[in-house]
């Protein structure tokens, strides 16, 4: 992780310190991001970010969530990769930490899948975990 320049935290700044430390905590794989690049220019709004989340619900208690976004807010955790943008908001950045977040075809389908280290049991689907 990068050093800081102990001024830096000023409040002008938490949000970019927030970004620099999450963002390294969650994976966005290259398979994930080429998959929402082709969804981004489907619908021809470059604007667009994979916004990913956890709600309550779900067979095991906690069920993640993909959306499209246009909007960062100041408290995103923000992933870069294969020019496009994953964000998370920090409610479910704290089950999401360690996660990787990945795009999965096989005979079952395609989807958007997290591999959460954090999930102690998960249904048989995959999209729901409990902690």
């Amino acid at each position: 992780m990068e050093t800081l320049d102990p001024n830096f935290w000023g409040s002008d700044n938490v949000a970019e310190v927030t970004e620099i430390i999450m963002q390294t905590e969650i994976e966005f794989t290259t398979q994930a991001a080429n998959k929402v690049r082709q969804l981004i220019e489907t619908e021809g709004n470059s604007d667009l970010k994979l916004r990913v989340f956890v709600t309550g619900g779900g067979c095991s208690g906690l069920s993640y969530g993909f959306t499209f976004d246009e909007e960062i807010a100041a408290d995103d955790a923000v992933m870069h990769s294969q020019g496009v943008t994953m964000v998370v908001d920090s409610l479910s950045f704290q089950y999401l930490s360690g996660a990787q977040v990945d795009y999965k075809e096989d005979l079952q389908g395609s989807q958007f899948v997290v591999q959460n280290p954090q999930a102690s049991s998960t249904c048989g689907c995959g999209n729901s975990f409990a902690i």
